[in-house]
């Protein structure tokens, strides 16, 4: 090996120092391009290019208005940029890897940008391109939102009982009526629709220069003749065809299925990663439980926008119509339901259930419900209809449908006066059987009889035929309550139907259901949301079963239920009822009937009444003839 003399080495090692950083040998010489990488990636993820250098007269002012106009249209989205150098024959190149979080898939792509060696710094060309490799000099960024179609809401047989159904859109679209008279077109349009002039007029004047702002949306088929005959006539107004989920009608089911609009400022706040302004969700009902499931997936779609309205599609994810939710109800049984109760002024419902299977047929509430859903979830006392439970209770106690028991006038109990309802019959007062005090309800014969129960009986024959027990079916429902009495008035007061006892028309409809199938029954509404009978629930005997259909059948052919006797089909069963309550200072009675004929057993309540057999008995019996 040779080997230098001390001198030649000094000489070396000082030339070599001279030369180099002090770090080494292997230090590069000039600025450093994984330097200017970083600073391109900070500055198109943040939008701040101060710390990038240019190539050319650019300058980071320059860039920075170009890139916000650039990704403007990619919303409230923001990207993330990382990146790395390489060199190869061509020259050093920064590659940027560009992510946007789009839901539901994001969006992601490689740019190659070139950089230049300056005296200083690397130095990168700005062009629009280092944003999206394939946008030209006038492009930009636009990402659009395509909403998912709603999953259906269908009903017994696959009806469809919310799908797509055709409306018009009315509403002033800006872009055809000059700024100075978009409010004057505003005021006549809603004098035209029945709406607010000064507040749709305000609205229209907030809104930007190329919108259409919506007034109100119409069914196709409800669309006044007036409306659709005199928007042409002012300047802007537009009727939009369109397609949104709806009912048959806008009151079928209303109050369970719900409704579907822009989500509310409360729920933006509650959850502002679900839900944005501008978004529709389900609101009420149904349609708000199982809006995850109904809402489906938006997809997406991003377009290279060019002026004239030019545009190339870069990236696009299609939407996911969203799963449909399956019910029971049917919709002709529905609709039959609401047409018996449309004439009613009172508060009122009516249900139909299916014995065999517990299906929900019908659950329809009256106009005077303002919206409510008593059917499934009211809570009132049901009268002399709980006689059925009561006698379950008293059959249980060890007697028979031809037992003998007093029906007298009136019976006092803990100096509480009970008396029957006022034109009770005379003819079957005295020591009848209480297959007759059942039929004919006679409030004095089941008191009588309260020394024979004890405990928990009365609730545990509630419990077998479906009452009073809570089950989560999946949607608001009342089961009913049987409350142990404080008090010797109040267990003689829950024998018919009052006192503590609260049911709704759904609890009763189970009732009489339970009695009709000869077992206990649970309804059920949704389809997905499985339900069993529950285990404190003491099943029915067949002889409890055949004592219950005698008396019950004995109130249609000779006792308060009379006017179902002409019903043409299977023998009807039938319990009627009132109950008293107070309503600002006035005693007044809700009237109750149920029945059941076949496979289909009803409730009907009307909040107000003379008579469960006069005011109930008459919806019941039209919805029996039409349901066959």
């Amino acid at each position: 090996m040779r080997r230098l003399s001390a001198a030649v080495a000094l000489l070396v090692g000082t030339v070599l120092l001279g030369a180099c950083d002090p770090g080494g040998s292997d230090a590069p010489s000039g600025p450093d391009p994984d330097a200017a990488t970083a600073a391109l990636a900070e500055a198109l993820t943040s939008g701040d290019f101060t710390g990038v250098p240019f190539t050319g007269s650019t300058t980071p002012e320059q860039a920075a208005k170009e890139y916000a106009a650039v990704v403007d249209g990619m919303g409230d989205v923001e990207p993330s940029v990382s990146a790395s150098t390489s060199e190869a024959d061509g020259g050093t190149t920064a590659e940027l890897t560009w992510t946007w979080p789009l839901a539901p898939k994001p969006w992601s792509y490689t740019v190659q940008a070139p950089l230049t060696e300056g005296e200083d710094a690397w130095e990168v060309t700005w062009e629009r391109s280092l944003v999206e490799p394939s946008l030209r000099a006038t492009e930009v960024l636009d990402a659009t939102t395509i909403d998912a179609r709603r999953g259906d809401i269908l009903g017994a047989h696959g009806q469809g009982l919310v799908v797509d159904r055709p409306v018009l859109r009315f509403g002033i679209d800006k872009t055809l009526v000059p700024a100075a008279r978009a409010a004057d077109s505003a005021r006549r349009l809603a004098q035209l629709l029945g709406i607010d002039p000064a507040a749709y007029a305000k609205a229209v004047q907030a809104a930007g220069d190329e919108a259409f702002v919506e007034a109100i949306v119409y069914r196709r088929e409800d669309v006044p003749q007036a409306a659709e005959a005199g928007y042409r006539a002012i300047d802007g107004a537009r009727a939009i065809p369109d397609e949104v989920p709806l009912g048959p009608t806008k009151e079928f089911a209303a109050p369970i299925l719900g409704s579907v609009g822009d989500v509310t400022a409360e729920m933006v706040k509650d959850d502002p990663e679900k839900y944005h302004v501008g978004d529709q969700a389900g609101l009420s009902g149904l349609q708000a439980r199982y809006d995850d499931q109904l809402q489906g997936t938006d997809g997406v779609t991003v377009t290279a926008d060019a002026p004239r309205d030019r545009e190339r599609e870069l990236f696009r994810v299609e939407p996911v119509t969203g799963e449909p939710l399956r019910l029971t109800l049917d919709q002709r049984l529905q609709s039959l339901a609401e047409r018996q109760l449309a004439d009613v002024g009172p508060a009122s419902a009516l249900v139909a259930i299916r014995p065999s299977t517990g299906a929900i047929l019908a659950a329809a509430n009256g106009p005077g419900n303002d919206g409510y859903n008593i059917a499934t979830y009211g809570q009132v006392a049901p009268g002399s209809t709980f006689k059925s439970v009561s006698s379950l209770a008293l059959l249980r106690s060890g007697l028979t449908p031809s037992s003998t028991v007093p029906c007298t006038t009136s019976i006092v109990v803990d100096g509480k006066r009970f008396e029957n309802y006022d034109d009770y019959p005379s003819s079957a007062l005295g020591r009848v059987p209480l297959r007759t005090a059942i039929a004919n309800s006679c409030n004095t014969a089941v008191i009588s009889q309260r020394g024979r129960l004890h405990g928990d009986d009365l609730a545990g024959a509630a419990a077998s035929l479906g009452f009073g027990i809570d089950h989560d079916l999946g949607f608001p429902s009342y089961f009913g309550s049987v409350d142990p009495p404080a008090s010797q008035t109040e267990a003689a007061a829950d024998l018919i139907g009052q006192g503590t006892v609260l049911a709704s028309p759904m609890a009763m409809a189970t009732v009489i259901a339970s009695v009709q199938a000869g077992h206990t029954v649970v309804p059920r509404l949704v389809d997905s949301v499985g339900v069993s009978v529950p285990e404190q629930a003491e099943p029915l005997s067949r002889q409890e079963v055949a004592q219950l259909r005698d008396m019950l059948r004995a109130v249609v052919t000779s006792g308060s239920g009379s006017g179902l006797l002409d019903v043409p089909g299977p023998p009807v069963i039938a319990k009627t009822g009132t109950a008293e309550f107070d309503r600002g200072g006035k005693v007044l009675t809700h009237a109750w009937m149920i029945a059941a004929q076949g496979d289909l057993a009803v409730a009907v309540l009307v909040d107000v009444g003379s008579s469960g057999s006069g005011t109930a008995g008459p919806i019941l019996a039209g919805f029996l003839r039409g349901a066959r």
